[in-house]
């Protein structure tokens, strides 16, 4: 199985993430998207199969500091440029499970996503 978990590694839902990951022998990668950045084409790809309100965090520091037009002007034309420019703004973890994408940590998500 291509598991990927995209995000931050000092957020502490990264962390209850990799640790539920870990406890049940998953395999997985980590990539970490503020020091490799983040692939376009899967941002693209999740962004077609989340929508872009899914994987915009509007509780982090990084959305708070835009601009009152930049966060008017955010829609499914900008996402992309928008998250491709600021991955901090990407709610974490995403996770790709083969082609499909998650995003958020709760231990019964995990369940279902792994039965």
């Amino acid at each position: 199985m291509n598991l990927v978990m995209y995000g931050i590694p000092n957020c502490d839902t990264i962390k209850k993430a990799k640790t539920w990951l870990a406890e049940k022998n998953l395999d997985f990668t980590f990539h970490d998207y503020r020091k490799q950045g983040v692939p376009q084409d899967t941002l693209q790809q999740a962004l077609d199969a989340l929508g872009w309100e899914a994987l915009l965090n509007k509780r982090g520091t990084t959305y708070r500091q835009l601009s009152d037009e930049q966060k008017a002007s955010v829609s499914a034309d900008t996402a992309l440029a928008l998250l491709t420019e600021h991955p901090a703004m990407i709610k974490r973890p995403l996770l790709q499970v083969e082609q499909n994408f998650h995003v958020g940590f709760k231990a019964a998500q995990y369940e279902e996503i792994f039965a």
